[in-house]
């Protein structure tokens, strides 16, 4: 009774935030460097022999009834030298009431700035499905309450856009985007009630650099700052370092929120395997024993290209 408790607790107060007029963040992402496509549509990879493909599943604060989980799955493909296209597909559920599905198309075009160096401009657009279900859902506050806004299930389609740019060279990278232009709102006038659920403009800045400490060992600082009207800027900092090209373990921290642990591991020339732990820092830490994050990148050679370039120590 009392994890049935917390789960509707959750689930109603993720939900009544997304009643008001504050926005609500996207989805968090630990290893975000190898999931940059799902934010940046300029995100391009200077290997043109190689179709890239790529799935991540998060599971959120482990042992919360109702607490979020989110899978992502992303293709990209360069199909010249100033080209690449993209598809990408995110799923975000909450306690498998609230779900949210966006699935878009990247396009990417490609710039040399240096011999050395590109600017990539990129266009995102496609829909977002959202869906609330409350079939057989109560909340409860000592007694039982019916709350208006909660008496009828949602379904609601936006279409969407979004604008990237990426800047880059084989040992540094920096992108500025916001994946979702078109404020949406989500409910309005349910029930008589006046109440909106909207999904505000968000901001992307993330960078990162390769350090050769020698033949064997490389150091890989990036960070990642996420900003949205009306709640917290949101910053990640983290430190790897990737041994033989083949093994990477680091450090991160999520400021305010968690630290964590990764790694991945080059099981094939082709496959790369990667794992991340949050430990949540914040008050709900008492509540939850942390976040798990798994990752899975592979690479396919084509015939349509003649030999790409030598794959980056940023594993793009």
């Amino acid at each position: 009774m009392k994890k049935l408790y917390i789960k509707q607790l959750l689930i109603t107060l993720v939900f009544a935030i997304s009643l008001s007029s504050v926005a609500q963040q996207d989805p968090q992402f630990t290893q975000y460097m190898y999931n940059q496509s799902i934010i940046n549509p300029a995100y391009a990879t200077a290997n043109k022999s190689e179709l890239n493909i790529g799935g991540l599943y998060r599971s959120q604060w482990v042992g919360l009834e109702g607490a979020p989980k989110t899978a992502s799955l992303f293709v990209h493909y360069p199909v010249s030298d100033r080209v690449e296209v993209g598809i990408s597909f995110t799923n975000d559920d909450i306690g498998n009431v609230v779900t949210e599905n966006n699935i878009y198309a990247d396009f990417a075009y490609v710039l040399p700035v240096s011999e050395t160096a590109k600017l990539s401009l990129g266009l995102k657009a496609g829909v977002t499905l959202f869906d609330a279900n409350f079939d057989g859902f109560n909340l409860q506050s000592g007694g039982r309450i019916t709350d208006p806004a909660f008496n009828d299930n949602v379904t609601q389609s936006f279409p969407n856009i979004g604008l990237g740019a990426f800047y880059f060279t084989d040992k540094f990278y920096v992108g500025l985007s916001a994946p979702n232009l078109l404020t949406t709102t989500h409910l309005e006038n349910e029930n008589g009630i006046q109440s909106t659920g909207v999904q505000d403009v968000h901001f992307f800045l993330n960078s990162g650099y390769v350090i050769n400490l020698n033949p064997d060992l490389k150091f890989k600082p990036s960070f990642l700052l996420k900003g949205v009207k009306g709640a917290p800027l949101s910053a990640d900092i983290n430190a790897n370092f990737l041994f033989y090209d083949k093994f990477e373990a680091g450090l991160g921290y999520r400021i305010d929120d968690s630290v964590s642990a990764l790694v991945n591991y080059k099981v094939t020339p082709e496959l790369r395997l990667g794992y991340a732990y949050d430990y949540t820092t914040s008050n709900l830490g008492s509540y939850n024993s942390g976040s798990h994050e798994i990752i899975l990148l592979y690479n396919i050679k084509t015939k349509f290209w003649k030999s790409g370039y030598d794959r980056s120590p940023r594993f793009f």
